[in-house]
């Protein structure tokens, strides 16, 4: 998976964080982050402004702006911190996601995924939001790179997906996001059937390029149907 430095590397150095290297910065730097949320989450992105936060703060301008030069650079950092957050939850959960299945394998990364996003107000504004400059535009497809290179790190063991273009994860990952920016839009969370195109435009999307995958996910889908039916004969037939 690709490094933060190299994944911001395309964007302007003033809408990417200075990250301190002593603790006593640290802490003021994660203070900037937190206060910056619930700024957002109060007067959202058209009332988001460094003088308004450092004033919040009781911090000078300089002392904000040596961290975060522009506000870009701190909705980046916030951003990433959330893609942080989910890309812990996969890692830890990768080989019961690639055990499952494609089909059921993505049902359950699109469940945490909304869930996360239901349940975090400034991370749902901040991902599935749209861009309004060149910078933003560049950070959103920015994300869902990091996105579909999770979705890789899952399913690409023994060569299970085609490796070269079209970057077919991060395609997928283009489709899921769509699903959840338009329920957003339309009901301000990913509501469930919202969330249930998501896994249906990822998994069909998938599945054409890997077809083993898709053989694999229908295999275990009728395996875990099957299953529950067998046991209710036998407890009859006692």
């Amino acid at each position: 998976m690709a490094t933060l430095a190299a994944m911001h590397e395309d964007l302007d150095p003033q809408a990417v964080a200075r990250q301190p290297t002593q603790q006593r910065a640290r802490e003021r730097f994660d203070r900037i982050l937190l206060e910056a949320e619930t700024l957002l989450l109060e007067q959202g992105l058209s009332g988001f402004s460094i003088p308004v936060l450092a004033e919040r703060l009781g911090y000078t301008r300089g002392s904000v702006y040596a961290y975060f030069p522009t506000p870009y650079a701190i909705l980046n950092e916030l951003v990433d911190r959330y893609l942080g957050q989910l890309e812990t939850v996969f890692t830890s959960r990768r080989e019961e996601l690639r055990r499952v299945g494609l089909g059921e394998g993505i049902r359950r990364i699109v469940q945490h995924a909304a869930d996360f996003h239901n349940t975090q107000p400034a991370a749902r504004l901040l991902i599935l939001g749209g861009a309004v400059t060149d910078d933003s535009y560049r950070a959103q497809e920015r994300t869902n790179k990091r996105l579909g290179d999770l979705g890789r790190m899952v399913w690409y063991g023994g060569a299970a997906l085609p490796a070269g273009l079209p970057d077919i994860t991060t395609l997928a990952a283009d489709l899921g996001t769509a699903c959840f920016r338009r329920s957003y839009f339309e009901h301000g969370e990913i509501t469930p059937p919202y969330r249930e195109a998501a896994a249906q435009a990822m998994t069909g999307f998938l599945a054409a390029y890997a077809p083993a995958l898709a053989a694999a996910s229908d295999s275990s889908t009728r395996s875990t149907t099957h299953k529950p039916a067998a046991q209710k004969i036998t407890r009859r037939n006692r």
